[in-house]
């Protein structure tokens, strides 16, 4: 157990505590923690103490509850000042609660010595204690709570000084203010990755949702406008809001100190004005709150500059693309279903290829190949995924470096990466080599995509940073360090106890976490006691002697004097005649001479001549004695002298290390790019050799075939739900496969789709949506063929609720959505929408969704599943003489449905096969009757049903679709 007296004592100040002007007499720590606070309102502080940090006043008395830590009262001349506290080691976990949690900002004031000049001005104080850092959700480094599969963005909106309307003008002037431009920005501190982007107020809500970040900033000149049209955006997501004043600097060039690289003069000249102003609010943001820490961002990248599919918010919700409708978490959702990827950064890559697919065809198809290589060659994939498995997480572990961060563990994840990396590319460049002589034009293809990612590979500098590490660094000296840094731990928590209980009241141990030394001592085995961590023999050295040439004499001069300890020992031993002596360090007594046994017994010459003079005990106890001895004072000072040398250079040695990280900065990540890339392919190929997917064939939207322009079309034949199939498949059940041919010549780009609630219209809907987007990130599709028109945009209406909190009616929100859809959809989108008008009466909902369904064969001209209840459509269609087989207009709408099947015995099945043909039956009164409901109420409703002309006996009869003969290729 640590004693309170073997700990190092520092200065006891006569001087009285300053006095804060027009306040109480406070003492020095308490008063500084004010200060603080009043300096960084808005944020709970965190002061350091020593081994605690500890909060106090009020933030004590509201944050102690929530962190479930004991409010004490610390007494003082000014009075009680409430405080709680936590041991340093945990500060993460307090950390989560406060920032991940409870959405707090925390600021962190750290210890920081006073040299001589500062401690004569401040009274005597050893240490002040100044903010280091705020974190807040979007800002977080490299915290260990922070969630490695995904990004965390911090983004800031910048919004036209024209572009200020409140909810009442939004209301009056309709849809012409969404169209006002506006300005995002948007980094994520743990990897360095910085973008911008230009949008207008209609296509912020899709913006947040496929960046998803965890905090936004706005201009501080808005807070007080709570009724801003963008207020009504991000509220309805919960978005956490932050204000900040504009940069004094608001152009490029006072971005540059921040990035990594100079922005490429070409693309200096796209970034839009609201763009440069978003991003340097956030860079003005960040800055502040990293509190002067040096910080190097990638070069920012236009989103415009990337050819991607637009998702909007409602269809990211409503297809489940990254987390499920009903409980809005990430199992279950298409992300869930096809992530198969081995590294942390590979995932995070995955995330932002779902949530934006590339509308690229030479992108696409460069993926295609190689999942197409890793696919044929599973001994290659599986080798380059058991070497991705040995890298960590690159993106985090330089930012951490180009932050002035990162230890000795930091570099030697990074050095094992490049390691793995030079191992990689010599499994692409053999596999090259092996199959050259090659004739097919498809290996010479997937050759090529190999060749493309090994050039892609900068190997040089950082291969000589790996050997500089390995050779720098001491493993089994750091995995020691590591072993005293968690005893430190338990001393802390032992001492915190032995303080409660010497100077404490019982509630006072509350405080401290429960059983906290036991654990620690069970997993750790007993804490060593200070005394012999202070011991000079038991020093620890993270950097091998041959780092550098200055460390490797100052090593020899410390053997040197290590013998010459050890010859002292011998020579006092029998000098004095005492075997057990040893020569010892002690933070309050310095250096000693300890005897133990016998020779603690002998007069105080310790069994030496009678006539040597005496010797002045120091401490003694019934077995122990200590004394100095001048000869060992000096040499102890100068083993001292030697090790703090040593310690000097590891830290020059170190930053130097650090210094090559910084110079190899861009190689790293790019390099780190391509990882994440093979990742993500070998787990594509993974994923279609586990499920039996297909290379789906991608067009551009001007052709369905070399030979013969067409119009865009979506061509799926046996296609499969992602995530439904394997939900099924747990069941032991298997899915119904269906076609899908819109566009297809012959076929109509929209199909109305009918048939009864449960029989399968919705899935068929989504799961078309869902193909199209694995499509056009690279991955293979689940279906026996398809052959698709390269999609822009992908809008879902495919149900919605009320919208209370903006009084806002469940067809009000419908149609919303809607209107949103006929407003944007081009003739290269792909819409589905699901029972459109459903919120009203069925006349004003046939004659809207009607209204919809004609808007996008005229207006829109894209590819649509149209799904209703409303039988009347089809009538409609077919006066309009929209149908296919009426001549309309070319390819335009034509008619889909499923089915039930019956046994005759009152049991029926699902048909969910679609056929051509409308069902004009929903087969309500069957799904109420498998809800459960009574039998009684059922009979009432089809007695409704039968005075209002409703032929009931028919709706339990097979086959009363208006059926139409099969026209294409694998419809049974």
């Amino acid at each position: 157990m640590v004693k309170l007296d073997e700990l190092p004592q520092g200065v006891v100040l006569a001087e009285p505590l300053p006095v804060e002007e027009d306040g109480p007499a406070y003492p020095t720590v308490v008063l500084q923690a004010r200060r603080n606070m009043q300096k960084f309102d808005g944020c709970v502080l965190l002061t350091r103490v020593g081994g605690f940090y500890e909060l106090y006043f009020e933030h004590a008395d509201e944050y102690g509850p929530l962190l479930n830590l004991k409010v004490a009262q610390k007494k003082t001349a000014a009075g009680p000042v409430p405080m709680a506290g936590f041991p340093f080691f945990q500060l993460d976990r307090f950390l989560k609660i406060l920032v991940q949690d409870l959405n707090r900002h925390v600021a962190i004031a750290e210890e920081f010595p006073n040299d001589a000049s500062q401690r004569v001005k401040s009274g005597g104080l050893l240490h002040d204690r100044r903010v280091a850092r705020i974190v807040t959700p979007g800002t977080l480094i490299d915290e260990n709570f922070m969630d490695p599969f995904a990004n965390n963005y911090v983004m800031a909106i910048h919004l036209p000084a024209d572009a200020s309307p409140g909810q009442s003008d939004v209301e009056t002037k309709g849809h012409e203010l969404v169209d006002t431009k506006i300005g995002l920005a948007w980094l994520d501190l743990s990897t360095g990755c910085f973008f911008t982007q230009s949008t207008t107020m209609a296509s912020l809500g899709s913006a947040l949702s496929r960046v998803s970040p965890r905090e936004i900033v706005l201009d501080q000149q808005l807070e007080l406008q709570n009724d801003h049209a963008v207020m009504v955006v991000l509220e309805e997501e919960r978005f956490l809001v932050t204000y900040s004043p504009q940069a004094k600097s608001q152009g490029l060039e006072g971005w540059r100190p921040m990035l990594e690289s100079e922005i490429p003069d070409d693309a200096k000249r796209l970034f839009t004005d609201d763009e440069v102003q978003a991003g340097s609010l956030l860079l003005h943001y960040v800055k502040e709150r990293l509190q002067g820490l040096s910080m190097k961002l990638q070069a920012p990248l236009r989103q415009e500059s990337l050819e991607i599919m637009n998702i909007d918010k409602n269809s990211m919700r409503s297809l489940e693309i990254k987390q499920t409708i009903r409980d809005s978490v990430f199992r279950g959702s298409l992300l869930h279903a096809i992530r198969r990827t081995v590294t942390k950064s590979g995932a995070r890559l995955l995330s932002e290829w779902v949530s934006a697919p590339s509308t690229s065809l030479q992108v696409i198809e460069s993926r295609q190949e190689l999942v197409s290589r890793f696919l044929a060659d599973e001994d290659l994939r599986d080798a380059i995924m058991v070497l991705l498995r040995r890298s960590h997480d690159s993106h985090r572990l330089v930012q951490k470096f180009a932050l002035n961060r990162g230890d000795a563990d930091d570099l030697l994840a990074l050095a094992s990466t490049v390691k793995a990396t030079e191992a990689i590319v010599n499994l692409l460049a053999d596999s090259v080599s092996s199959r050259f002589a090659s004739e097919s034009e498809t290996d010479q293809r997937s050759q090529d995509c190999l060749s493309a990612m090994v050039k892609r590979i900068n190997l040089g500098e950082p291969l000589e940073l790996a050997r500089l590490i390995r050779d720098a660094i001491d493993e089994e000296g750091l995995v020691q360090k590591h072993e005293m840094e968690d005893s430190e731990a338990g001393e802390v928590m032992a001492l915190a106890q032995e303080i409660v209980k010497a100077q404490g009241t019982g509630e006072d141990a509350v405080i401290l976490p429960k059983n906290a030394v036991a654990k620690s001592e069970k997993r750790k085995g007993k804490p060593t006691s200070i005394r012999d961590h202070y011991g000079e023999d038991n020093e620890v050295w993270i950097m091998k002697p041959g780092a550098s040439p200055a460390l490797a004499r100052l090593h020899e001069e410390l053997s040197s004097l290590v013998q010459e300890k050890t010859e002292l020992t011998e020579t006092l031993r029998t000098r004095l005649n005492a075997s057990s002596l040893t020569l010892r360090w002690t933070p309050g007594l310095g250096h000693i001479c300890h005897v133990k046994g016998k020779d603690a017994r002998s007069p105080s010459n310790v069994g030496g001549e009678p006539d040597a003079s005496p010797i002045r005990t120091l401490t003694s106890s019934r077995t122990t004695r200590s004394f100095h001895q001048p000869e060992w004072t000096a040499l102890g000072e100068r083993l001292e002298k030697a090790r703090i040398r040593i310690r000097t250079e590891e830290q020059r040695v170190f930053n130097s290390l650090r210094e090559r990280v910084i110079h190899c900065l861009v190689k790293l990540r790019r390099n780190a790019s391509v990882l994440d890339e093979l990742d993500i392919t070998t787990s594509f190929a993974h994923l279609a050799a586990e499920q039996n997917l297909i290379r789906p064939v991608l067009r551009d939207s001007s052709s369905i075939s070399i030979s013969a322009p067409q119009t865009p079309s979506t061509v799926i034949i046996g296609g499969r739900h992602p995530t439904v199939e394997g939900g099924l498949a747990s069941q032991g059940r298997t899915f119904q496969r269906n076609d899908c041919l819109v566009g297809a010549p012959g076929h109509g780009r929209v199909w109305l789709v009918t048939g009864p609630n449960m029989a399968g219209k919705s899935t068929f809907l989504r799961q078309n949506a869902l193909i199209t987007i694995l499509a056009q990130i690279g991955c293979y599709v689940p279906a026996s063929h398809a052959e698709l028109s390269i999609v822009d945009a992908i809008f879902s209406r495919v149900g919605s609720a009320d919208n209370l909190y903006h009084n806002q009616s469940t067809f009000m929100v419908e149609m919303l959505e809607t209107a949103a859809i006929l407003r944007q959809a081009t003739p290269r989108s792909f819409v589905i929408m699901d029972e459109v008008g459903r919120g009203t009466t069925p006349e004003d909902g046939t004659a809207v969704a009607f209204a919809s369904l004609h808007h996008l064969v005229h207006i829109n001209k894209c590819r649509v599943l149209f799904a209703t209840h409303f039988h009347g459509i089809a009538d409609l269609v077919k006066q309009e003489r929209m149908h296919v087989e009426d001549g309309g207009p070319a390819g335009a709408v034509e008619m889909y449905c499923t089915d039930v099947q019956e046994d005759g015995h009152g049991g029926f099945v699902y048909v969910h096969k679609l056929r051509r043909g409308i069902n004009r039956h929903s087969h309500a009164l069957k799904v109420a009757r498998l809800a459960g409901l009574p039998e009684q109420a059922i009979q009432v409703a089809r007695q409704v049903l039968e005075r209002s002309g409703v032929d009931t006996s028919r709706e339990d009869h097979d086959g009363q679709a208006e059926a139409e003969n099969p026209r294409y290729p694998g419809h049974e």
